[in-house]
């Protein structure tokens, strides 16, 4: 079970991460990222009453979609249930004050835990590793 803190709840939240994240594409899920410096990540964040990691400092917080493409309720449950779990151990990962959506797309419900694990890795190392390379001058190395 994810922690309540570390949870998404809110149709904005799930927007802002959405829209103004970074989004990976893998065979069997999608990832976005709004990091905590991402425009727009911050709004309605300051009358927050939820726990921090350290004072004024967001924990990273999870959301997931999982559409009836999926398949029936027990399928899409247990999708949500194997997701849940895998990002729970990814979560210290994610900078803090992170939002990341993870949207699973139908191949998921005939997928292992395995492949749903290689996946979502390999979705958030290209997330993580996107943030230098973006900063590096258009120029370099000409």
């Amino acid at each position: 079970m994810l922690p309540s803190e570390n949870r998404l709840r809110r149709r904005q939240d799930f927007a802002t991460a959405v829209k103004r994240g970074r989004r990976a594409g893998r065979p069997l899920l999608v990832v976005h990222l709004s990091r905590d410096g991402d425009p727009g990540a911050q709004a309605d964040r300051t009358s927050d009453s939820r726990p921090h990691v350290a004072e004024g400092t967001p924990s990273a917080r999870a959301g997931f979609v999982v559409s009836k493409a999926v398949g029936p309720a027990v399928v899409r449950n247990l999708v949500k249930r194997r997701l849940r779990h895998l990002v729970r151990d990814r979560l210290s990962r994610l900078p803090a004050g992170s939002l990341i959506v993870v949207r699973a797309l139908p191949q998921a419900a005939s997928a292992s835990y395995q492949d749903l694990e290689r996946d979502l890795d390999a979705a958030l190392k290209r997330l993580l590793k996107a943030e230098p390379a973006a900063a590096a001058p258009t120029g370099a190395g000409r």
